[in-house]
């Protein structure tokens, strides 16, 4: 009888597998949570208050530091210097040289750093003829500034003006701005490197497995079954993720690099749940035929549509920002009921997606403890040998409900954490930690990598010990087709007594 690898590989060479698998899982957690340091960094860079001088006050660019490129600026906006020369707020630039200055020493990006996101934090002193929580400053919202993609350059000068229009009524009766703060968050470099030296050390792995599983599956004399098509494209969504396109982001510059890595990451997460949807279902082993595509249209017509969303949502914010890096759909009230309306659906669905990934999985455990009560009618060696596919079956369910459980808790938590500083909730402090990520990027590859192991088609038969006195027995071994699998034989089997 031959069927997959999980069912006829010896017990043997399936623990020594699982130890391998599970030593390379180990390894990501430790390498994320050892060698790789914090995901992201904060720098507060203050704004230098630079004066504009001339009767017609033409653009410049207005450095805060340095020699005679140094601006003329003043320390605070109430010193006396502001009323005798009768300095106005269209006079005053803010000024920001990022990074900023460390113990005298003048910092710079690095392209490992791969982006950098901005919000800004304004200090507006208390008027009594504007009046609201009263006290020294206004507690005022952060508010979004700009994003980059790559940080292809080592500096970067930003000069920020508030001008005062009365006859248009901007920035009127807001009190009398002191301070701007600029926010900056940006991935730390070391974890860029652990990171893609991850990826660049799982691709061709997984795609050695992917060509291996697929060589087997064409050596079948029947057509490829919807799980097998459904695993191999699963595999290469796991391949496109692991591509390691951020060595090209030292060498040019790519803005839309964090648009690209979002959409495989959507397309990873899109089949990665409609693979579990057709896993479990092929798996239910209630007679009915499911073969087909058309059977789960219903669960994957929602699972795409739930990707579409977020994709649309993805291209209204960082698609914008290829062109324009200050655009942000959370600027506007609007927009930021909007944004934060797709972030909770966006949770909602995924923790309704795992309860009904659960249902189906029990399920397929009830359908299989129900079938269970033909095993004492086999005979000692057939019992044994489905007793043990049984044991094996239920263990890659449980781990595949873990994989479920960890993917849903990061996306859930990537999105508030991203999200955090965009819909300025100072008081939302969420934070995970290398180890966890690296941690799960890991679980997926090992994942992938033992499925495609254990479902690859394998090409010895399973002796099993027949009595030759036994005419049951020989009824029984007709209801087990060749390349099938043991399991779905086995409910074959029940279904016929």
């Amino acid at each position: 009888m031959a069927g997959v690898v999980l069912e006829t590989l010896s017990w043997k060479k399936l623990i020594a597998l699982g130890i391998l698998l599970l030593l390379l899982l180990l390894s990501f957690f430790l390498i994320g949570g050892l060698v790789a340091p914090n995901p992201s960094n904060v720098m507060v860079v203050l704004g230098t208050k630079c004066l504009r001088k001339g009767s017609h006050m033409q653009e410049e660019w207005f450095i805060p530091f340095g020699g005679n490129e140094k601006c003329d600026s003043i320390n605070s906006v109430d010193e006396d210097r502001v009323y005798d020369e009768g300095i106005s707020a269209n006079q005053i630039v803010f000024s920001f040289w990022l990074p900023y200055m460390r113990d005298g020493k003048q910092l710079d990006f690095s392209r490992w750093q791969q982006m950098l996101l901005t919000v800004m934090q304004l200090d507006i002193q208390y008027d009594p003829k504007f009046p609201m929580v009263k006290g020294n400053q206004y507690n005022c919202s952060l508010l979004a500034f700009f994003e980059l993609g790559s940080l292809h350059y080592d500096y970067y000068l930003i000069n920020v003006r508030v001008p005062v229009e009365p006859y248009k009524g901007i920035n009127m009766e807001i009190g009398s701005l002191m301070d701007i703060w600029v926010i900056g968050i940006h991935q730390n470099g070391g974890f860029t490197k652990v990171w893609v030296s991850i990826k660049t050390a799982m691709f061709p792995i997984v795609l050695a497995v992917l060509i291996w599983f697929w060589r087997r599956i064409m050596m079948l004399t029947r057509p490829p079954n919807l799980l097998e098509r459904t695993l191999f494209s699963l595999g290469i969504a796991m391949s496109l993720l692991n591509l390691p396109l951020e060595w090209l982001t030292l060498a040019v510059d790519m803005p839309f690099m964090l648009m690209i890595n979002d959409i495989r990451q959507g397309i990873f997460y899109a089949m990665l749940l409609c693979f579990w949807i057709i896993f479990a279902g092929e798996h239910i082993m209630d007679q009915v035929e499911r073969n087909r595509l058309k059977h789960y249209w219903k669960h994957l017509a929602a699972v795409i549509f739930g990707c579409s969303c977020l994709f649309i949502f993805e291209l209204s914010e960082r698609g914008v920002r290829l062109t324009n890096p200050f655009f942000s759909i959370w600027i506007t009230d609007v927009g930021t009921k909007l944004a934060l309306s797709f972030i909770i659906l966006a949770g909602i669905a995924a923790c309704s997606y795992f309860l009904f990934l659960c249902y189906m999985i029990f399920q397929v455990f009830r359908n299989i403890s129900a079938k269970r009560t033909t095993l004492p009618s086999m005979s000692s060696a057939r019992r044994k040998f489905y007793l043990g596919v049984i044991y094996r079956f239920k263990f890659l369910m449980i781990s595949t409900l873990f994989c479920a459980a960890l993917t849903v808790c990061f996306f859930i938590i990537s999105q508030l954490n991203e999200g955090q500083w965009k819909f300025m909730d100072q008081d939302l402090n969420l934070e995970y930690t290398s180890a966890f990520f690296t941690g799960v990027f890991g679980m997926w590859n090992v994942y992938v990598i033992g499925l495609l192991c254990m479902y690859a088609p394998s090409h010895k038969n399973k002796p099993m010990e027949t009595d030759e006195t036994s005419n049951e027995e020989e009824v029984q071994l007709t209801h087990l087709p060749s390349e099938t699998s043991s399991v779905q034989a086995f409910a074959a089997k029940a279904a016929a007594d």
